[in-house]
């Protein structure tokens, strides 16, 4: 029989918002898996969608820079945060972040970049800071967009430096219009995309693995009902997925009056010119990483009981 710790309650009470008691009896219907008591949650109606960004946590920084139809995002880990206010630290994810655009969102070309003021490549130079920091640490990804004609801005939440912090946001806008319109434009729905967290453009950006997974719990929540019913219920679900996770369709926070599209859509008088948003990119310190978490909880039960 499968253990469920307190750690294991918690951690899924912070990924839906549920009941510790109904995290315990979800983790228990599920022997203890964490992604299966989330959609079991969710078929009960007791949780909200969760989002993957968030669930989890690192040290670290993420680094950004864009300069006018070009920027990258790199996310470079370490094990503690006491590094990760360190000004070598700081510096060594400000340099990577430099070298990253000319990357093009390729890791291994990032690694393998030489690293400023050195003949060493940028992996060589992070081995080397892990001797000399004493801790370990990673570039563990990249990112980048561009565009012909037009603006990439950028966005740094929690930030701790110029160009550093723990959320970073690209914005890229294709258009012939006014840069300076453009780029007060791209940098206000990178606000947006910072605080919404938006996992697509629009829904047929949304990966199908993620659209099916969003019928099959639409369509267990709803047994029993006639075909033509679910189809209609599961059609809305979607429509309603849509509107809460992809940055088109969101409610633009800027002004809940309007979505993100028909703000852009205003903004091109003033522009001058048509506008399209041509990509963006959000990376979050730490989501995606598993980190140990311990029970102390428990620990400290076995120290009293001699364990």
């Amino acid at each position: 029989m499968t253990t469920i710790t307190a750690a294991d309650v918690k951690k899924l009470r912070d990924m839906t918002g549920a009941g510790m008691m109904d995290c315990k009896t979800a983790l228990t219907e599920t022997n203890g898996d964490i992604e299966a008591a989330v959609d079991w949650l969710r078929k009960k109606g007791l949780s909200k969608a969760a989002k993957k960004s968030g669930r989890v946590a690192a040290d670290g920084l993420i680094g950004i820079v864009a300069k006018g139809r070009e920027g990258a995002v790199v996310e470079v880990n370490s094990e503690t945060d006491f590094v990760a206010r360190n000004e070598q630290f700081q510096t060594l994810v400000r340099e990577i972040a430099a070298l990253a655009p000319a990357a093009k969102g390729d890791l291994k070309a990032l690694l393998a970049a030489t690293y400023p003021g050195t003949k060493n490549s940028v992996e060589t130079t992070i081995q080397e800071a892990v001797a000399t920091i004493g801790e370990n640490m990673t570039v563990r990804r990249t990112a980048a967009v561009a565009v012909k004609e037009g603006v990439v801005a950028d966005y740094v939440h929690n930030r701790v430096a110029d160009g550093l912090g723990k959320i970073g946001v690209l914005v890229a806008l294709e258009s012939a219009g006014d840069e300076p319109t453009l780029f007060e434009l791209a940098r206000m729905i990178a606000m947006h995309v910072a605080a919404a967290s938006p996992v697509a453009l629009d829904i047929s950006e949304v990966p199908a693995d993620v659209i099916e997974r969003e019928k099959a719990i639409l369509a267990d929540k709803n047994q029993g009902k006639k075909p033509d019913v679910l189809e209609k219920i599961i059609s809305g679900g979607i429509k309603a997925f849509a509107k809460e996770n992809c940055l088109l369709e969101q409610q633009y926070i800027h002004d809940t009056t309007k979505t993100v599209a028909q703000a852009v859509k205003e903004a091109e008088g003033k522009a001058g010119a048509p506008i399209k948003v041509a990509g963006f990119v959000r990376f979050a310190l730490g989501e995606g990483i598993d980190k140990k978490e311990e029970d102390f909880g428990e620990e400290v039960r076995k120290l009293a009981s001699g364990g």
